[in-house]
């Protein structure tokens, strides 16, 4: 049971935690929290009124990408941190 507690728990810290993925010197810029929520999008209004779909398509997949990779490095570390605070050091293991 404590695991389950110890797991809701991180849940609730990774919803606060704000990440963010950036493209094209930050035309395009991609907010989530650390469980991989997208909580917003934010698009320089010169690049969108360029009019490229593909472009802005391609972009905003790379900033969504980014925002997600830094879920996952911010969660790992959290469950590392429980792990280890649950476990104790276990001789180096975490």
């Amino acid at each position: 049971m404590q695991a389950q507690q110890q797991a809701g728990e991180i849940k609730k810290r990774l919803d606060n935690i704000t990440v963010t993925g950036t493209a094209e010197g930050g035309k395009i810029t991609v907010t989530a929290n650390a469980n991989k929520v997208v909580q917003s999008v934010v698009i320089d209004e010169e690049l969108f009124k360029e009019g490229d779909k593909e472009q802005l398509e391609e972009l905003l997949l790379i900033a969504i990408n980014k925002a997600m990779e830094q879920a996952d490095n911010v969660s790992q570390a959290e469950m590392a941190a429980s792990a280890k605070e649950m476990f104790g050091n276990l001789g180096g293991l975490f």
